[in-house]
């Protein structure tokens, strides 16, 4: 019957026929127009001004964000927006055209540019059902004028509603893609602003409060580095979700993460960071911020080597004298190798107790209950080793400076005998405990 009528009766689905040779696939709205006799273009088109305008009255009417003067860039998107969705109609009807690329690039960039001018799409999805009615009613008034086929107006409304549809789909495709690239370039110059604050030396502190701007990242007075482990399967993390106040890159050999405010999101890291384990540097001025990092990752590499405890998050602060006494471990290997040398002759198991003892007693200067009960033993034992320590250290332990190395010697000796195999096989260890 719709044949009868002049309308061709629209294919099921877009770009669905049936029998003969496929042709190019179009959208349903498409398609409901190709369904329309052609004739209708002509003589709707005297109605075209006065339907752009209403349509834009209309979407000004009731929508506040575009409720403005139509100058500009804004009056210009607004008007070609209107006036390319109806023309895009006029050419489709009766054709049977496939959809045209640069006239979808229009409703993309539509989506573009809201996301561009901060607006959600609440926006642009209402002016586009705003639209659809204006044109509704149009089209109904002159279809009524026109004495047209009641089968004309069926098609013509689904065709209305469904191109609604397909150009809402078209902005929402561009506000997503603008909406990505924006978040790619804003991470792109937050991990450019986080090499410029760990450069060594630093960037100026103008360069990076531009750059900072740009990337909508608030300059501290203060800040502290969470180096992160170094793991072959990094690529395989999902990456943090971390506050906007935090800058990172963990696309590097060495990934860490820049934040202003270390206490207050130790908690959220270490959920964040799924397992992976952090060291947090010392909070530090802007300008020493390379400092910060270069210590966290000298925690991270200790963390490793099992000399500090493991826990997925170290703060340095707590490691200070373990961090010092270790910074030069070439030097440390030479004091321990001069400062003991009179123990080399002993057993394994006899330098480590007497090591201990001997420790103790310098942390102490007490009793030898004292110090017994401090390494849970008899004090007849350490008796025992202290005369040990005294035929093997004569002199040197009344020398004060002879002492305070002798006690950094043995503190180095006991962190580094809790070190795991993989450690430096050069430095002379030993456990820690005597029995």
């Amino acid at each position: 019957m719709a044949t009868e009528m002049g309308v061709r009766r629209p294919a099921g689905r877009a770009g669905q026929y049936r029998g003969g040779t496929p042709r190019p696939a179009r959208n349903r709205a498409s398609t409901l127009w190709a369904s329309l006799p052609k004739d209708l273009v002509i003589r709707f088109r005297p109605m075209v001004g006065q339907l752009t305008t209403d349509m834009i009255r209309e979407i000004q009417l009731a929508i506040p964000a575009y409720a403005r003067p139509l100058t500009g860039h804004f009056g210009a998107i607004l008007t070609a927006g209107v006036e390319q969705s109806v023309l895009r109609i006029l050419d489709t009807i009766g054709t049977g055209s496939a959809l045209d690329e640069k006239w979808a690039e229009v409703f993309r960039q539509l989506g573009r540019t809201e996301f561009n001018e901060g607006r959600s799409l609440d926006a642009l999805q209402t002016a586009y059902r705003v639209g659809g009615r204006v044109a509704w009613r149009h089209v109904a008034a002159w279809g009524q004028q026109q004495r047209l086929p009641t089968a004309v107006f069926t098609v013509a409304a689904e065709a209305i509603f469904a191109y609604v549809d397909e150009i809402s789909a078209l902005s929402i495709r561009g506000y997503t893609e603008a909406q990505a690239e924006s978040a790619d370039l804003s991470a792109r110059r937050r991990r450019k602003l986080a090499q410029l604050i760990l450069s060594e030396p630093s960037g100026s502190r103008q360069a990076i409060a531009r750059l900072a701007k740009m990337a909508g990242w608030r300059l501290p007075e203060s800040l502290a580095v969470v180096a992160l482990e170094s793991r072959d399967d990094h690529h395989e993390f999902t990456r943090p979700d971390v506050p906007d106040d935090v800058l990172m890159d963990l696309d590097g050999e060495t990934p860490f993460l820049i934040v202003s405010e270390p206490d207050k999101h130790a908690k959220g890291l270490q959920t964040a960071l799924d397992g992976r384990r952090a060291c947090i540097g010392p909070t530090v001025k802007l300008a020493d911020a390379a400092t910060s990092l270069r210590w966290a990752r000298r925690a991270i590499c200790l963390v490793t080597r099992g000399i500090i405890p493991n826990a997925p998050i170290t703060w340095c602060a707590d490691h200070l004298s373990t961090l010092w006494l270790l910074a030069d471990e070439f030097l440390v290997a030479e004091l321990i190798k001069r400062r003991l040398a009179p123990l080399a002759n002993l057993t394994a198991k006899q330098r480590a107790r007497v090591a201990d003892t001997m420790l103790a007693w310098l942390d102490t200067r007490g009793s030898a209950p004292e110090i017994a009960a401090r390494l849970d033993i008899h004090p007849q034992t350490v008796r025992y080793r202290m005369r040990q320590v005294e035929q093997l250290f004569g002199p040197a332990l009344e020398n004060p400076d002879a002492r305070l190395d002798l006690e950094i010697a043995l503190r180095a000796r006991s962190l580094l005998s809790e070190e795991q195999p993989a450690g430096n096989p050069h430095l002379p260890t030993g456990g820690r405990k005597a029995g």
